[in-house]
Parts: C-alpha cells; structure tokens; sequence
C-alpha cells in the first residue's frame, strides 16, 4: 500500500532533498516550498529517517480535506481513527503551521484538533492522552492553507538534524542537515580535499567524513514512529543492518577543520570520537587544528573549501570588523589557494564585494530565520590583483 509523506526541510534545498528521496525509493516526489512531498510504504519513510542528511523531518499524511471555521477542523481531527496509530496512555502534542489561512488564531485552531483527538480517545477507550508538549511520544501536525488542511503524524521525532553526535555546539553552529545540504550543493566528493578554515564545533567536516564513510545519519539514534502501534519492527531492523554494513572506515578521504580557538577544536575533536571517526581522526585522514583562515595554507595543491565564516547576525560587536576581515581572508585564497573552490554561506549580500572577488554562482538558502547566500569562488592563479575594483560585482 501507498502511502504520502512529507519531508520538511530549510527552505532552498529542496531539490536536494528531492534527488536524496529518490536514490530511497520514493514515488511520486515533488518539491515545494519547505519541503518535499512523496508516496511510498511505511518502510520508505524509515529509510528517509535514517538516511536521509538533509531533511528536518518525515510526516505521515494520515488525512485531508476542506475547511471554513475551526469547527470544520474538530469534525475532520475527529473522523480519523487515531486509536489504531498511538494509546491513550501515550503522550500527545498537536502543533498547527498555515499559509494565508483565513482563521483568526492557530492557538484556537490547534486546541479544536487537540480537543478532537482527545474526544475520540476517550469515546473509544474511555480513557483520554495526556498532552505533553515538552516530551510527546506522538507528534500530531496540521498545515493549513486558505482552503485545506493536512494532517500528519511525525515520524522523525527530535528532528532529523540531531544526529547524536553533538553534546556542545561551540559557537553559532549551523544544522547538521544544512551543513550536509552545503556540501551536496557544492557538489563535493570524497576524493577531494576539504578544508573548512571556520570549523567551529565541526559540523561541515563532521558530515563530509560520515558521508564518506558511508555512514547513515540516523545511524546512532530513535525515531517517532517507533512508538507508533503499527511500527514494523522486522522492517526497521532490516533498514538498520543493511546501513551498519555499508559503513566503510578505510575509505579514503582528506579532510581538514580549522578554527582560531584552540578550545572549539577540542570540542570538534570530541564531536567526531562520539560521531563514530575516531578510526579517521587517528589515520589523519581527518583532522581538526587551530588555525587563522586569514593565514592558513592548503591541505593539497587543489581541493574545496566548504564554510560558515562569521557574519553580522552572529559576530560580537566588539571583535573585528567582519568586512574587513573576510577581506583578509580573500587575500590569503587569492595568494595560497589556486585551483581551490571556495563555497562560503552568508547573510551578507555584500560579501562578494567585501572580498573582491566576483562569485560564479550564487544560491539563497535559509539557516533558520536568515536569508542567505551559498556563494561559489574560484581560485585561480593570478587573481591576487593590486586593481581591486575591475573584480567588483555589478
């Protein structure tokens, strides 16, 4: 049986996303805003779950319909057999997100679900679940939009970008699934060197060793829907297996963090040991090191340099200017690093300009609430001019 699902993700990856699903089996993908929508079997969306690098999480379609008023919402929430997925004696969280929806309140909106779901339960069972948002065992989530809800379970549970790996964050670290989305973007391998001079607590490096050792990103963690009544526990175990064995620690791969803070390193170094690299951090095969990107050398004579330098939203007024320091590290790319690709994330549309350097490709993401661009340069020998001005973008 076919089922539809929805694969929540930051907005501007979606056809990442889109292309991971495939290579899993799912039918029927369509990217949209936030997200990816695809059909499949229950163990379909287990193996998103698990494999997947880049979504947030997977919801389960579980029913549809049109709406005017809240009250056309309690009546839809209350038709669906919910019995038949978690127990009352499970607890519940119902979240509501809408576009252009014609209601005054979604708090009023979540609290007819709520109440729907709850009512059924106690008219089915004579018992009602607890509502827990801060520690659910089942994820209810509508979408609204000016005409239609959707109503799902989350599968995923803490979502997806929790490998389970990271107990310190260090600095205004980036998402795990969006550091992942970066380097698919970017299109890197893991036969090339990867350098990341703003490293901070790991995370880009972090996934380029797990991507290249075949490492499942939900390898070293549970999911949602392994609370669910109808959870397939020979499925899922299956799935588990297959992703243990195709782990590979004596593939070859060259990958290199640097931050200035000697500190942040041993917390990426940690990060990495509890991520399953301790095999690649002892071969040197990967490696975390203090450094300043505005001086540091390359690890090969060409490679690819994937990073989340510091920008204004994240930067302490008091440190540096972080123009001018992004034009110093321009600097050093143009003298050291012919033949490199550089992909650095910002929110600063001007960074371009800062560095003087003309980008030859640019692609708007969001890391969370920001807007931001995923610029590409290319290194070539000669580009440190003295004549800055001829290399500014229009």
């Amino acid at each position: 049986m076919t089922d539809v699902f929805f694969a929540v993700c930051p907005r501007g990856i979606e056809d990442v996303l889109a292309v991971e699903l495939q290579a899993l089996g799912a039918q029927a993908v369509k990217a949209t805003a936030g997200g990816v929508e695809f059909g499949g079997t229950l163990a379909t969306a287990y193996a998103a779950n698990l494999h997947s690098r880049v979504a947030s999480r997977i919801l389960w379609l579980v029913a549809s319909g049109g709406y005017r008023n809240e009250a056309d919402l309690y009546a839809l929430a209350h038709d669906i057999p919910w019995e038949n997925e978690f127990t009352p004696q499970q607890r519940l969280r119902v979240d509501v997100t809408a576009v252009r929806s014609p209601l005054q309140s979604l708090q009023f909106a979540t609290l007819k679900i709520k109440d729907a779901i709850v009512d059924r339960a106690r008219e089915q069972t004579g018992e009602r679940p607890t509502v827990d948002r801060a520690q659910p065992d089942v994820q209810v989530l509508a979408h609204l939009d000016e005409r239609n809800v959707r109503l799902y379970i989350d599968l995923s549970g803490e979502s997806l970008f929790k490998r389970g790996w990271r107990a310190d964050k260090g600095e205004a670290p980036i998402k795990e699934n969006l550091a992942a989305a970066l380097l698919l973007l970017s299109g890197w391998t893991p036969d090339q060197p990867l350098l990341d001079p703003f490293c901070g607590s790991g995370t880009i490096v972090i996934e380029a060793a797990c991507m290249a050792t075949g490492r499942a990103a939900g390898l070293n963690r549970r999911f949602g829907f392994e609370k669910l009544k109808g959870y397939d526990r020979a499925a899922w175990s299956q799935l588990q297996s297959a992703a243990r064995a195709a782990v590979n620690d004596a593939a070859s791969f060259s990958l290199t963090g640097r931050d200035i803070s000697t500190g942040v390193v041993a917390i990426a170094n940690a990060n990495a040991v509890r991520a399953g690299l301790g095999a690649a951090l002892d071969s040197g095969k990967l490696q975390f090191e203090a450094g300043d990107a505005r001086a540091g050398a390359p690890t090969a004579p060409a490679g690819m340099i994937v990073t989340n330098p510091p920008y204004g939203e994240q930067s302490n007024p008091r440190s540096a200017s972080v123009p001018a320091m992004m034009g110093d590290v321009a600097t050093q790319l143009k003298r050291q690093f012919a033949g490199w690709q550089a992909w650095l994330l910002s929110s600063d549309r001007q960074l371009p300009r800062q560095m003087h350097l003309r980008e030859s490709r640019k692609t708007v993401i969001f890391n969370g609430a920001l807007e931001c661009r995923f610029f590409r340069f290319d290194m070539v020998a000669g580009s440190n001019r003295k004549a800055a001005p001829a290399e500014l973008p229009g």
